[in-house]
């Protein structure tokens, strides 16, 4: 069971994000927060799997609780609930070790994806996230175009990127390209190490740039 700590100030937010995750069999919202002091509180005596931060929130504001999470070494992902109004805090969020991005108004089955990618330590941006997330990013000086970025990457390691992207974990990466898994975590370093990346999050944005992103089987 995938437990979650939920915090957002708007009341009815948490309570729409809750009967979404009360639907599935294996995601168990153990406590809620209106502020981001009370979620890093939670994540303190919940010590959950995954915590469900909105940005804006009085008192501690979720990229600042993500931080404050992430330096109290509790092993707890934190997901991002976003909107397209905060992309003012879309690169600061990228250096705070996000599992990623969600929308509140997308389609709830996001929301379960994200928070099963961030349990199992992986990526998971909902595609008009990633979208605007790329957009923000190629405003930032001059950058080379994504698909010029990943030419130097072999097939094997721009298909383990285009995985990243799609939110698969490294164990589920193994398992859908029958190798080990110690043999996707060279491959996902060697990706991140040539493309200059932090992690796993800034990856799938550059996959789904460079339109790597495999369809769903």
């Amino acid at each position: 069971m995938i437990r979650v700590v939920l915090a957002d100030d708007e009341a009815v937010v948490r309570v729409g994000v809750r009967a979404v995750l009360a639907a599935t069999d294996d995601v168990e919202v153990v406590a809620e927060a209106g502020t981001g002091r009370a979620a890093v509180d939670l994540v303190l005596a919940h010590r959950p799997d995954v915590a469900v931060l909105d940005i804006r929130m009085p008192e501690l504001d979720g990229l600042d609780a993500a931080a404050e999470i992430r330096r109290l070494g509790t092993g707890t992902a934190v997901l991002v609930l976003t909107t397209f109004a905060d992309d003012a805090y879309i690169s600061r969020a990228l250096g705070e070790g996000t599992s990623g991005f969600v929308l509140k108004t997308g389609d709830p089955h996001e929301i379960i994806a994200g928070v099963r990618a961030a349990a199992s330590g992986a990526a998971y941006l909902s595609p008009l996230v990633a979208r605007r997330v790329v957009d923000h990013l190629s405003g930032h000086g001059p950058r080379l175009r994504a698909g010029e970025r990943v030419d130097g990457l072999t097939d094997r390691e721009r298909e383990v990127l285009g995985l990243v992207g799609a939110g698969l974990s490294n164990a589920e990466i193994a398992d859908r390209l029958h190798v080990v898994e110690g043999t996707v975590k060279v491959y996902v370093g060697n990706v991140l190490r040539h493309l200059g990346l932090r992690n796993r999050v800034q990856a799938a944005i550059v996959a789904y740039e460079a339109g790597l992103i495999p369809p769903t089987p």
